[in-house]
């Protein structure tokens, strides 16, 4: 496969899933700012959620203040923002333009269909009735396409750049969250296990989907270091960092043995999945939540430059 077209593909799954975070990030944010004051607390939901998001930077550049309409209309509409959902519909979109003949028929009409729909969609004015379909639109599309090419696709190396794509993207956002929640949304005149913890943490999970899976494998009220467990070293839970490793390892592997040749991809991947099982919560919130975090979200990007450098220039 053409670097190029491999690049389109790697990006497309990226772009989709980026779209897919941000609407759960937004969706989790409402439903914090939708509880009563006495169980909300007074704290600081808009900016969080502009951190998790990753473009503090940009949205102070852009905004005086981090308020509902401002951190809605940037983080889902913005055309001034290359990471809003409508941006990054409109990317993958044109990303899968560029290798329409290397797509099955099912995942092209998904995003095309997206795209349209997505003209349907006005942020100007829009009630959070409407907010709320919208986020739901895309949280459809989105596993639409993942379905789509799940089902669809000859496992070759097009199936493989787009499942990488997806995973690097995939855990970013898992980590991200993460680390916003312990280090930025709890107020500091609230105590860790309290009636607002417990809101936000819940809340967490619902964001990520993990909500059941969380008491089906702890079987016991939410906890932080049972969430932080679950969400980065459970490799049954699918949005955890140690299965998103466990199935990058395995793609890169594929395409290793697809092409004859290992690279430094593959060492990166599987030193993080290593350093992953060989970790316990103990330790990390020992050593610190937020530096682990840290110091993942900095290989992570690490790991999505060594692909580009090894398979998409």
């Amino acid at each position: 496969m053409l670097s190029r077209a491999a690049d389109n593909i790697f990006w497309l799954s990226r772009n989709i899933e980026r779209a897919d975070a941000l609407a759960r990030i937004l969706d989790a944010t409402h439903r914090l700012t939708a509880l009563p004051q006495a169980s909300a607390g007074t704290t600081n939901e808009w900016q969080s959620a502009v951190a998790t998001a990753g473009c503090v930077t940009a949205f102070q550049a852009a905004y005086d203040e981090a308020n509902e309409r401002t951190v809605t209309e940037f983080l889902a509409f913005s055309p001034a923002n290359p990471a809003s959902i409508r941006n990054c519909l409109e990317t993958a979109r044109s990303n899968a333009r560029a290798v329409r003949t290397a797509l099955t028929g099912e995942m092209w009409d998904v995003i095309n269909g997206a795209w349209h729909r997505l003209k349907n969609f006005d942020g100007r004015n829009m009630t959070r009735e409407e907010f709320a379909r919208f986020l739901a639109f895309v949280k459809e599309a989105s596993l639409a396409f993942d379905g789509s090419a799940f089902r669809t696709m000859l496992r070759n190396d097009a199936y493989w750049f787009s499942r990488l794509g997806f995973l690097i993207e995939r855990a970013d956002a898992t980590a991200r969250i993460l680390d916003v929640k312990y280090h930025v949304l709890l107020p500091a005149k609230e105590r860790v296990g309290g009636p607002l913890d417990y809101f936000q943490w819940t809340s967490i999970l619902r964001s990520v989907s993990a909500r059941t899976s969380y008491h089906w494998v702890y079987r016991e009220s939410v906890k932080p270091w049972l969430v932080a467990d679950l969400l980065i070293l459970n490799r049954q839970m699918p949005r955890s960092l140690a299965s998103c490793y466990e199935n990058m390892s395995r793609y890169l592997d594929d395409l290793a043995q697809f092409y004859g040749r290992q690279g430094n991809s593959q060492r990166l991947a599987r030193a993080m999945l290593t350093r992953l099982d060989n970790s316990t919560m103990e330790e990390i919130f020992q050593s610190g939540l937020h530096e682990f975090i840290g110091s993942f979200i900095a290989e992570n990007n690490r790991i999505g430059g060594a692909i580009a450098e090894q398979y998409l220039v």
